[in-house]
């Protein structure tokens, strides 16, 4: 089956984002995919094969990743950015609504935005994840310090003789994704090197640490501002917090549609198990 996406570009206060679109009758659901940390929309080609062939489909790179524009020089990334790709893409697209489907760092921003927006989110599926790291509020500090001392840092954009060396970074990072999954990440997030070789698409400063972030409180706070429903979706060998977090987490989640759907899988569960994401996902959406 043919994904049969067109790219298109939308307007982000200036920054152009890349956005992957399947066209459909405006009657059907608008779905918006958001990646994760990193990754690109790519990431979800394995879960289109198999989802309603009627929805109107987006897939968005987030500022800084897959296709889309790096911030200029003189910025910084933060978390609350990737808000203004969501109703960038929303806008550019002429989506008033839409079900938000988010992996990792995409469900992150997915919750936030149906917290802030609750008028333009229809539901909101969650993809290994629930809420960033967190910590204790006197970890503002360290935070800042971080931040200071990672700008110092040039960020290099390290080349790979092939995209099978990339690949085969990307498992080092995660083991339990397979090596065709892998190779496909790789293949669609990299590009060549001007040393020769690839390197990753992402702007490497992504890897620096935000000046700011949810401590524990404040991210259960903005669960509870959640008033869609909400699907989430884990992966057995996935990475999830301690079981006393999981639950506060769980327990704040005022519209979660019912217990966590547990797959075989890691982080990338939705590759390793697409067919059974995606029915998932056509169950809950409608």
């Amino acid at each position: 089956m043919s994904l049969s996406l067109e790219s298109r570009f939308v307007d982000a206060q200036g920054l152009r984002l890349h956005v992957r679109v399947r066209p459909g009758a405006p009657t059907r659901p608008a779905v918006l995919f958001l990646h994760g940390w990193l990754d690109h929309s790519h990431s979800f080609d394995a879960v289109l094969e198999h989802v309603p062939a009627d929805w109107r489909v987006a897939l968005l790179d987030f500022r800084g990743m897959g296709q889309s524009a790096h911030a200029p020089p003189e910025a910084n990334y933060q978390a609350a950015d990737h808000l203004l790709d969501v109703e960038a893409a929303l806008d550019g697209l002429g989506f008033e609504q839409a079900h938000l489907v988010g992996h990792s760092l995409g469900g992150i921003i997915a919750l936030t935005y149906a917290a802030v927006r609750p008028e333009r989110v229809l539901d909101v599926a969650l993809i290994e994840s629930l809420g960033p790291t967190g910590g204790p509020p006197e970890y503002a500090v360290e935070r800042l310090r971080a931040f200071l001392n990672d700008a110092r840092r040039p960020p290099n954009s390290k080349p790979y003789p092939n995209v099978e060396a990339a690949a085969a970074r990307l498992r080092e990072n995660n083991p339990t994704l397979p090596p065709a999954a892998a190779l496909h990440l790789a293949r669609y997030g990299t590009r060549p090197h001007e040393k020769g070789g690839v390197a990753f698409t992402f702007d490497p400063r992504h890897r620096r640490r935000f000046a700011h972030g949810h401590d524990e409180a404040q991210w259960l706070a903005l669960q509870e501002q959640v008033r869609c429903p909400v699907l989430l979706i884990r992966g057995q060998d996935g990475l999830w917090p301690d079981a006393a977090k999981l639950d506060r987490r769980l327990g704040a989640l005022r519209t979660l549609s019912g217990p966590p759907l547990v797959l075989p899988g890691g982080h990338h569960v939705h590759i390793e198990r697409a067919q059974d994401v995606a029915r998932a996902l056509a169950d809950f959406i409608r």
